[in-house]
């Protein structure tokens, strides 16, 4: 629970500023606990009195707000302990001080060291309190203001008008007690609660700032006339050439041009081994470059990098509400008005029903309801975990969209799983031509690759490759189109080309009796077969081998351990698709289904009960992945695919689904964890504080001691989401 005041807002305008080319600038400010709230400058949150904090992140720590409410503390503590020994008098102090303890001058004396603290030290507390009446928005500074000013107030009173006072507020003594060192110890306990939760804040970002530090300052760039000149990382542009040397880091996304090296990716993707790099390769900025010199061309900078992307997504995640939160939410909004209800009843049974001085007991069991129930650990619950658990899985490839997201994955009994660039790896390799008679394996392979050099599909990519090793020189393709989840078309001269799936020739009346028995031995070897037909004449075959991913089997045996469910969507054919499933051990297979009919697919799943998580990486995969309770994007896929998913897993290693399930379960056990502390804290704290064990132990709770109580709770919770880091 962060917390400043208005005076910090100048300077906190210049410190949200980006310090980094992959940050956005600050022209926003939410607030921790309730992002729906939005402002375009800083300043308090108009629902729970919290300073609101800019959107993003900056490499520079501001301890703007740190300093401040250390300098209150400070200040707490040096005129608080005089006055808590003053106060508590011979309990503490020697028989020989007794003459300066009963001195007529003492609550002068109490006064004038009490008076600071209240003013200076828990202004930021008051004025958000009076806001929050003004509001009609009761929050956790409401019931620190009451506290705080009934105590100063009611002593005030004593010491200026004690006349006014009767017997039944008087000690048997005849004194009027006051409680100055309640209100100015309250102050400086709540201030200690904020210097370490704010700190205890600041920790939850490291992993999110380690993201950012790895990225390099500068890059040599390489000039028109060959020569090279080290420029800052936000002067680079899309197409410019950069040289890395061994040992460099990559300063922005791109591709290799020249030179073959191996790159550490693991600060990116959780990946041990370095991934070898050649002529064609893509390089992910931040990532370091080892044995080998390259050079690159820049592809993405700034903002539109990988790792600004990620950082950006972690950004908004963090701040993102789980739906968990909601039942703190629906608590809050009764609980400070119940609270304020329970220290006004606590207050009149004492006073007509307590024994003298009625009214003393009366207001010390007020006091320390208001002060002990503050709502603190419980609007700390949620967010804390979920800043912690976005940030480390983010260090570990893993990114979630929202904290929806991190809740829900743990619910998840069915994973649907796309076959091309999911469970296999994406990079099929051409592996078989069969042209029909009349027909050769050099022409089929001309048309092919001609027809598919304007498609993006890893089947078309293969079929290029194949043709360029070759070096054969491709024809012009005129009036190209693609049929969504079928194959393509175009014309060369008054040719119609055609080339795709089996049911995409049938429909235009094609057969390809004349390879039956051939292809379906490919399908049986789980090669994928695509036909090739000009001017309704069949053409031949050709079989695509896409190689399974190392880490699907070993996710597909952790999933059934989970007794979770595991179908391959695919539009392949259905041998292929069942050769795939067949060796992983995959439950059930819907093979031959167009993009449109994907989301059906999960639609009739989420009929049925089943709460479903989608695993896809391409266009077609993008609707399924949005009607999914939970998208699964590989990173190594387009990008629309990431955009419509909850989950993204940069390098698309399968065994990212089970580490983002682990850290589910452990995130969401974490915030339960939370919310039982705060919860049973206040249950408890309460009805000690109203006087519950007084009628059988003699016992009524200090409202210092309630706030030391009221501080210790937030700090459980602190360290409890902090744990979380060890954890995952």
């Amino acid at each position: 629970m962060s917390h400043s005041h208005s005076c910090c807002h100048a300077k906190r305008d210049t410190l949200a500023q980006p310090s980094h080319p992959f940050l956005q600038s600050a022209d926003e400010w939410t607030c921790p606990m309730h992002p729906e709230v939005i402002q375009n400058k800083p300043g308090n949150c108009p629902k729970c009195g919290m300073a609101l904090e800019p959107k993003g992140i900056s490499l520079e720590e501001d301890k703007t707000e740190l300093n401040d409410m250390k300098r209150r503390f400070y200040v707490a503590i040096l005129f608080s302990a005089p006055l808590f020994i003053l106060s508590m008098g011979l309990m503490l102090l020697p028989e020989s001080w007794s003459f300066y303890l009963s001195s007529p001058w003492k609550p002068w004396i109490e006064l004038s060291l009490a008076t600071p603290v209240v003013l200076y030290s828990a202004w930021p507390f008051l004025a958000r309190a009076w806001q929050s009446l003004l509001n009609c928005s009761p929050n956790m500074f409401t019931l620190i203001g009451l506290g705080v000013s009934a105590a100063y107030l009611y002593s005030l009173v004593a010491v200026l008008f004690p006349g006014v006072f009767s017997e039944n507020f008087r000690m048997h003594s005849g004194e009027i007690a006051l409680y100055f060192e309640s209100a100015a110890v309250i102050v400086a306990l709540i201030l200690l609660g904020q210097v370490l939760e704010i700190r205890a804040r600041a920790q939850t970002n490291t992993a999110l700032k380690s993201l950012l530090e790895l990225a390099p300052n500068t890059a040599r760039k390489i000039l028109a006339d060959g020569s090279e000149q080290e420029i800052l990382i936000a002067e680079l542009q899309v197409g410019d050439r950069l040289r890395i040397r061994p040992g460099e880091k990559i300063p922005v996304d791109g591709i290799v041009i020249e030179g073959k090296s191996y790159v550490d990716e693991s600060m990116i993707s959780g990946e041990a081994h370095p991934v070898e790099k050649i002529f064609g390769n893509s390089l992910i900025g931040a990532t370091i470059n080892q044995a080998g010199a390259l050079v690159m061309e820049a592809k993405k900078v700034g903002q539109e990098t990988m790792l600004a992307q990620i950082i950006r997504l972690v950004v908004e995640a963090g701040r993102s509400r789980a739906p968990i939160q909601s039942l703190a939410d629906k608590v809050a909004n009764y609980f400070v008005p119940a609270v304020v209800l329970i220290a006004i009843l606590s207050f009149l049974l004492w006073a007509f029903l307590g024994p003298e001085p009625s009214m003393t007991y009366a207001l010390v069991s007020a006091i320390s309801v208001l002060i002990i129930a503050c709502p603190c650990a419980l609007g700390l619950a949620t967010p804390l975990s979920i800043m912690v658990a976005t940030g480390q899985a983010a260090k570990k490839g893993i990114l979630f969209r929202n904290a929806e997201a991190i809740e829900r994955l743990r619910q998840v009994d069915t994973l649907v799983l796309d076959k091309t660039g999911t469970l296999t790896e994406g990079k099929p390799k051409l592996v078989s031509i069969l042209p029909t008679a009349g027909h050769t394996k050099e022409e089929l392979l001309k048309w092919a690759a001609s027809l598919e050099q304007n498609s993006e599909h890893p089947i078309a990519k293969a079929i290029l490759e194949k043709a360029k090793k070759q070096g054969i020189v491709l024809e012009s393709i005129k009036n190209f189109e693609a049929h969504s989840g079928k194959g393509v078309s175009g014309f060369v001269e008054q040719q119609k080309f055609l080339i795709g799936n089996k049911n995409f020739l049938s429909e235009q009346g094609i057969s390809i009796s004349s390879l039956e028995d051939q292809v379906h031995k490919l399908r049986k070897e789980g090669q994928t077969l695509v036909y090739l037909a000009k001017d309704q004449e069949f053409m031949g075959a050709l079989g695509v081998a896409d190689p399974i991913k190392a880490s699907a089997s070993d996710l597909i045996k952790k999933l059934h351990k989970e007794k979770t469910k595991v179908i391959m969507l695919t539009g392949d054919q259905k041998i292929t698709a069942e050769s795939v499933a067949g060796q992983l051990g995959i439950d059930e297979v819907m093979a031959e289904v167009l993009p449109q009919q994907k989301q059906e697919k999960i639609k009739d799943l989420q009929k049925k009960g089943a709460i479903v998580a989608m695993a896809g990486d391409g266009i077609n995969d993008a609707p399924a992945l949005t009607q999914a309770d939970v998208g699964i994007a590989m990173g190594t896929g387009t990008d629309i695919a990431m955009e419509s998913a909850d989950l993204t897993l940069i390098k698309g290693d399968l065994n990212g689904i089970a580490r983002a399930r682990l850290l589910s379960h452990a995130a969401v056990s974490n915030i339960k964890q939370n919310l039982f502390f705060a919860f049973f804290y206040n249950l408890l704290g309460v009805p000690i504080a109203a006087g519950a064990l007084y009628p059988f132990f003699g016992l009524l709770l200090s409202p210092m001691i309630a706030a030391a109580a009221m501080s210790l709770s937030s700090v459980s919770v602190i360290a409890n989401a902090l744990r979380l880091k060890k954890s995952l």
